[in-house]
Parts: structure tokens; C-alpha cells; sequence
């Protein structure tokens, strides 16, 4: 009989043992295995969140595809290049762009800022005007309008609106000379702040205007840019977009997807993630001696039985089976359990968002459930659990002895 060894083994799990503790041990070990993986489920669904949290936060801050210049900082021939990029059916908007570091000067305060000096096409690449806190987005009317970071605008204290006080930008003028006042070293413009946007960690102290008050700034020619940011029909094809682009534009020019520019970012949310996947990895590892004990007490529970399999014929390996099965069949449960617990909670955190990521925040603990965490979650709980499953069943002639 084929199923001989697995007919026993699902017995000697489901049967009254010889002893209470034998019993207790045994739902002990699928308890700890369905708790283990339980947990790692979670966590890994909670880290699952926060990358998606974290990748729709810089979703709007980098385009799908960034246009730089190899040598220097201004893109060279910006009219072939737009002309190229004009021509590529698969973009549907670009948009001009200088950043530079600038000092923005109110009353007695005054602060370093980064200025983002974009044209009219910018807000279909970047749809930053939609999270606008109040005022408005700059109508571009006029050069000196523009939009102000929030922990900027309060440290500042900027008034909003045409009407208001203006403050000042200055930047440092190049070149060399004597300096005999303040004009040889700075250019310097007033400006009116239209509207207050909410910063992140890649946009703080940031302010955007029109790109002609960066070229102003800076004495760049009217249609000079640092960089191109474009917007795909399909970002699924940035890659292939890509290569067509270069070699268009060739060498002299360099394209950037979303993913090589926060490059840093998602090693380091990659590493997390891994760490985090080796450090439950090793409970559950942790959690197998539970299992291990739970086979070496029932081997020695079944030992009298075992001895009268023997005589009735059984092979030793059959033997060994029944103990492997019995530890397969507590993994079993506790992964089978531990995946339904962990759903039902994750579930439960994603409609309710009951647990919060702090004390004085609203913000919930971001869950995302998907299919590859359950197999990781498995795969991890299983190669654990049938590795010492297959090692403590193991057992020799000696087992027999009555010594």
C-alpha cells in the first residue's frame, strides 16, 4: 500500500497520543510554524506597502525618461534635440527644465532653496499644480511667479498673491574681477509667491517659477535647459523608448529612466527588504526545532509501535516516512493556517487601517498583499520545515535496541 507511511503518520497527528505532552508538544510546533508565518506574512505585506507608498510618493518628482548633457550643464543643440524627441510617436509630453541652488531673501529671513525653472508643458510630465495646499499654480504670465515648498514658505512667512509683498532671489553671478559692489556678485530679482505646494523629502526647500527666471538668473540664452523631462504614452516601453532616443541623439547626450534616477533609493529599499526577508527567515528557522522536538518525542511516544510495525514488515525506510510525513503535515497546517491568519489581518489593517505608524499621525500602516509574498512565505516556512523534517526522521537499527 503506497499511501502506508502517510495513512500513519496523518493518524499519529490527528489520533490522542500516548501521552498529553507528547500532544502538547506536537500542536505546539504547528502553533510556532502557523505564528512564524503568520508574522513574516505581515511584515512582508506591510514592507510591500510602504515600497508601493513610497513609489507613488516619487512617482511625480522624476519623468519617465530624463534628458542630460554628458559634458556640462546646459544640453547642447536643445532645438535637434526637442526636433528628435518631437518626432518619437511613443512621447507624449516634454517639458524644459534648470535647477540650481539659489538664495531667496524676505525681510530679515533668508534661506538656501533649490530652484526649479520649468515651462508651461511642465505640469502634463509633473502633475504638481493637483496638490496645491492654496493659492495657484504660476499662470506664466510673468517670469517672477512662483511656487513655494511648504516648510519653505513657513519658515519664510512669504504672503500669497499677486497683491503681496514681493521677496528676493540671488544668485551668484560667474566670472572674475574686482568686486566693487553687491551687482558684481549677485543677480538678484523680485518675486511674488501665487501658490504653496506640500514638500517630501526630495522636494524641500524647493521653489518652481517660469524657466525664464532661472535663465535670467543664471545670463543662459532664451532657449537653454539642463535637462529634458518626458513623459511616455507607455511607461512599460521607458527601456526600448530609450534606446531608440540614444541612438538618435547620440553620444553627446544622456537618458535616464525613473529607476536609474532614484537608483540610491531602491538599493537601499531593496537591502530592507532583504534584510528584513533574512532576519524571519531565521525565526522560522528558530521556530523548526519546535518541530524537531515534536518528531524525536513522538519517535520515542511510538516506539513499542514502531517495533511491531517492524515485525509485521515494514522497511525501515517506510519506517522514517511515517515520522517525515508527520513532520510535513505539521508544516502544513502551519503554513496553510499562518497564510489564512496573516490574510484575514492584513485584509483587516487594509479596510480599517487600525494600526497607525505612529502616535500623533494618522497615517496608517500601508498594507499590499500580492502572490509572490506567498511564496515566499511558503517557500521559506516549507524549505525550513521539510529540511528538519527529513533530518530528525532519520532514525537507525539502534532506535530498535532496548538498551
Amino acid at each position: 500500500m503506497k499511501n502506508t507511511a502517510l495513512f500513519i503518520a496523518t493518524r499519529y497527528l490527528l489520533a490522542k497520543k500516548g501521552s498529553t505532552a507528547v500532544t502538547f508538544i506536537t500542536w505546539l510546533a504547528a502553533l510556532a510554524m502557523m505564528v512564524a508565518v503568520t508574522a513574516m506574512f505581515i511584515i512582508i505585506s506591510v514592507f510591500s506597502g510602504l515600497e508601493d507608498l513610497n513609489q507613488d510618493l516619487i512617482a511625480n518628482l522624476h519623468a519617465d525618461l530624463t534628458l542630460t548633457s554628458k559634458q556640462g550643464k546646459t544640453l547642447p543643440e536643445i532645438d535637434k534635440a526637442t526636433k528628435i524627441l518631437k518626432s518619437e510617436k511613443e512621447i507624449a509630453h516634454f517639458s524644459k527644465v534648470i535647477e540650481e541652488k539659489v538664495y531667496i531673501n524676505f525681510r530679515e529671513n533668508g534661506d538656501i532653496a533649490n530652484l526649479r525653472g520649468v515651462d508651461s508643458a511642465y505640469i502634463f510630465v509633473n502633475p504638481i499644480h493637483k496638490n496645491i495646499f492654496y493659492g495657484s499654480y504660476p499662470s506664466f504670465k510673468y517670469s517672477n511667479e512662483v511656487l513655494l515648498e511648504n516648510k519653505l514658505d513657513n519658515r519664510l512667512a512669504i504672503p500669497i498673491g499677486e497683491g503681496s509683498e514681493s521677496a528676493n532671489l540671488m544668485m551668484p553671478k560667474p566670472g572674475t574681477g574686482m568686486i566693487s559692489k553687491e551687482t558684481d556678485i549677485f543677480n538678484k530679482r523680485d518675486i511674488f509667491v501665487s501658490g504653496v505646494f506640500p514638500g517630501n523629502d526630495q522636494l524641500d526647500n524647493t521653489l518652481i517659477s517660469p524657466i525664464e527666471l532661472a535663465q535670467e538668473l543664471l545670463d543662459l540664452p532664451k532657449k537653454s535647459a539642463y535637462q529634458i523631462v518626458i513623459k511616455l504614452k507607455n511607461p512599460e516601453n521607458t527601456d526600448l523608448v530609450k534606446q531608440n532616443l540614444q541612438k538618435l541623439l547620440g553620444s553627446r547626450y544622456e537618458l535616464k529612466t525613473k529607476a536609474e534616477e532614484n537608483a540610491a533609493f531602491w538599493k537601499m529599499i531593496n537591502t530592507e527588504k532583504m534584510f528584513i526577508y533574512l532576519i524571519f527567515g531565521l525565526v522560522i528557522f528558530i521556530t523548526t526545532f519546535n518541530l524537531a522536538g515534536a518528531i524525536i518525542i513522538l519517535q520515542l511516544d511510538k516506539k513499542e509501535q514502531a517495533k511491531s510495525l517492524i515485525s509485521l514488515g515494514m522497511n525501515l525506510n517506510s519506517l522514517r516516512n511515517i515520522y517525515f510525513y508527520t513532520g510535513i503535515l505539521i508544516v502544513f497546517f502551519g503554513i496553510l493556517s499562518g497564510l489564512i491568519l496573516g490574510t484575514i489581518i492584513s485584509y483587516f489593517q487594509i479596510n480599517t487601517g487600525f494600526f497607525k505608524a505612529g502616535a500623533n499621525t494618522d497615517l496608517a500602516f500601508p498594507v499590499r498583499i500580492k502572490f509572490i509574498n506567498y511564496l515566499i512565505v511558503s517557500g521559506t516556512a516549507a524549505l525550513f520545515g521539510f529540511g528538519v523534517s527529513w533530518f530528525f526522521s532519520k532514525i537507525n537499527r539502534s532506535y530498535f535496541s532496548d538498551n
